[in-house]
């Protein structure tokens, strides 16, 4: 893992271990934030080796075999070979809305995540584009990064979800006042913590993924069609369940919310992609007919 990937990793970390000893700190004084330091130290260490466990659990997607789905694995493998990397473990989410993620702590252990409503609507040429899409996160090791920010932006909201029945059927005293009102702060501050997390993964990230994508796979039209399709889908139908946190590891938002969560994306609009996607084609010898 690079010395950036480190850092950034490390940051993430940090965030969440200081969030939680304050706010032990502010209900309970010293004792309470060394104990909440101790179980940040837990929590980080099992997000640093099973965030893609737990990230694939919100979705109960399954890891299928090849022979569940030879062409699945025959695109992934084939990428995998292009890109100099080894093959990825494949699993499939049980839902309609069409989308695609990939997670896992670095590219021995990566595996890429599709929807059965991703399968349904897109063709083979459609599907290889966001599957080297996946692929180069995984090549350019965001997957780490994304794969932690989700596990820590989940703990946070639930942090925030603690804290509001804190609030609400919490029996306070007059001498309580300060632990209501630090309740109340952690529940409509936290959500806010957790969006900055998510906003933080960079969203040049996915115009480099979307860049390697179309040169991985050769078909930027396709990917571009994908992403078209993906987005109209998204809007028709969004998806209901899963955890929002994750929302900066799929291809396309696959929550979409307007007005102040807009605010807060952590993907750049579709139609950017696209004209991007128009500008690597003809760089690759093609006339872009999307």
């Amino acid at each position: 893992m690079g010395f950036e990937m480190w850092i950034r990793t490390g940051l993430l970390m940090a965030i969440l271990t200081g969030l939680l000893m304050g706010i032990g700190y502010l209900f309970g004084g010293p004792n309470l934030a060394l104990i909440m330091f101790l179980f940040a130290m837990l929590f980080n260490f099992i997000t640093y080796w099973y965030s893609d466990k737990i990230v694939l659990s919100w979705y109960n997607a399954r890891i299928v075999d090849e022979t569940e789905a030879p062409e699945l694995y025959a695109i992934v493998r084939g990428l995998a070979e292009r890109a100099g990397l080894p093959t990825p473990r494949v699993a499939i989410i049980p839902t309609e809305t069409p989308n695609a993620f990939a997670t896992g702590r670095n590219p021995k252990h990566a595996v890429v995540a599709v929807t059965q409503g991703l399968l349904r609507i897109l063709d083979r040429d459609e599907l290889e584009g966001v599957l080297g899409h996946e692929m180069t996160h995984i090549k350019n090791r965001d997957i780490l990064i994304g794969t932690v920010a989700a596990a820590m932006a989940g703990a946070i909201m639930q942090l925030a979800y603690w804290a509001r029945w804190i609030a609400i059927f919490g029996a306070y005293d007059d001498r309580d006042g300060d632990n209501l009102l630090v309740a109340i702060l952690v529940a409509i501050l936290a959500p806010i913590a957790a969006l900055l997390i998510q906003a933080a993964i960079s969203r040049s990230r996915e115009y480099l993924a979307d860049e390697g994508g179309a040169k991985l796979s050769g078909k930027p039209w396709a990917l571009a069609s994908a992403l078209l399709k993906i987005e109209q889908a998204v809007r028709y139908r969004p998806m209901r369940e899963g955890n929002p946190a994750t929302a900066h590891m799929f291809i396309i938002n696959p929550f979409r919310g307007m007005g102040i969560a807009e605010l807060f994306s952590t993907h750049p609009p579709t139609e950017k992609r696209i004209e991007r996607l128009r500008k690597i084609a003809e760089e690759m010898g093609y006339v872009p007919n999307f």
